[in-house]
């Protein structure tokens, strides 16, 4: 079903337009060593950064076209599908770096977890805009919405992946906290899973040393304190204007996942603070103008997933920014559209259609 009339928001295209862009320059800046390294060729990863953006934007253009209220008939199936994947890449999922995150599909590895966050946004949404008024009792209305989440979060802390079963719970929360949750019992709530954050943390022991790294990374300044400062030493030595694009020191084994996880590092040492600060801008516009679409979105439902779509991205975006800077402990979480990685770049992108499509139908 597609849309008729309505021009999508431009500045969210023009927003994330410039972001992919920077991202596909920073992934070959700081990959290209270890292309050179691991295949010869340079061009390796950017390559397939390209290819999986071409295919993302692709499907952002489909998605922007057809009628986002279609998503409100797929919410069930899409929630189980997504379950059922969570489950299977326990059993045949590929592994890296200690965890269970991937599972191949031909040449690709597909992430589960990132089609869960959209699964679940886009469920509560439905859920919620159905119930309505009864979201606002705890039994019969946010219980078992907040069982389902529970049973997502746990798959993925199965994995584990902390940073994005923490997203899940975000952004599925901030959709509860807009379409009117009682605010009392969401404290409540925030206040009966800090303990259990707390256990889920000092369980495992490098979750703990994180912390400990992030209090103090030079108490350990060869291991766990290792990514946090060679990425403030990144960060400090681009000073104002950066070094130049390319010139990057870090990205020569010193600084683990430069072209994932800590890729903003190498944007600030190559692009210096005025870089950095561009692109945190190009998130913040983002983030604006997708709390405006949902505000002007037709329906409560359009309204509740544009909410839900532009806090996933932005609470990625600050979470991942947050880690690199040394604000926030360390976690596994992709900066949007910019860190090498195809199942957050074209889940991204496909939200961002989504949402696209509703700022189409704005009533102003």
């Amino acid at each position: 079903m597609l849309t008729k009339g309505g021009k999508p928001d431009i500045i969210i295209f023009a927003a994330v337009l410039a972001l992919l862009s920077i991202g596909l320059i920073m992934v070959f800046s700081a990959s290209s060593v270890i292309g050179i390294t691991e295949s010869s060729d340079p061009y390796r990863s950017v390559q397939r950064q390209a290819v999986l953006a071409a295919v993302g934007l692709a499907v952002m253009f489909v998605l922007m076209r057809i009628d986002y209220h279609v998503f409100r008939l797929l919410a069930l199936p899409a929630l189980i599908v997504s379950f059922v994947l969570l489950v299977l890449v326990l059993f045949v999922g590929q592994g890296a770096g200690g965890a269970t995150r991937w599972i191949r599909v031909g040449g690709f590895n597909l992430q589960p977890s990132e089609l869960a966050k959209f699964a679940m946004i886009n469920y509560a949404a439905v859920y919620i805009s159905t119930k309505k008024e009864r979201i606002r009792h705890f039994f019969t209305g946010l219980l078992p919405l907040l069982a389902i989440l529970g049973l997502a979060f746990g798959l993925i802390m199965e994995e584990p992946d902390f940073g994005t079963g923490a997203a899940l719970v975000f952004s599925t929360m901030v959709v509860v906290f807009a379409g009117g949750a009682h605010f009392g019992q969401l404290v409540l709530l925030a206040a009966a899973a800090a303990p259990v954050a707390w256990q889920l943390i000092a369980k495992e022991e490098y979750r703990f040393r994180r912390i400990m790294a992030f209090l103090d990374p030079w108490a350990d300044p060869t291991g766990s304190g290792w990514n946090v400062i060679q990425s403030l030493l990144a960060i400090g030595s681009g000073g104002l204007f950066g070094l130049g694009l390319g010139r990057s020191r870090q990205k020569f084994s010193y600084l683990p996942e430069h072209h994932t996880d800590f890729i903003f590092a190498i944007l600030c040492e190559e692009l210096g603070f005025v870089g950095g600060s561009f692109v945190i801008f190009l998130f913040f516009v983002l983030g604006w103008r997708g709390l405006k679409t949902a505000l002007n979105a037709p329906d409560l439902y359009g309204s509740l997933l544009a909410v839900g779509i532009t806090a996933m991205i932005a609470f990625q975006a600050m979470i991942n920014i947050g880690v690199v800077t040394g604000s926030l402990p360390v976690t596994g979480i992709p900066l949007p559209f910019i860190s090498h990685g195809g199942s957050s770049l074209l889940t991204s992108l496909a939200a961002v259609g989504v949402l696209l499509n509703i700022s189409r139908q704005c009533k102003s």
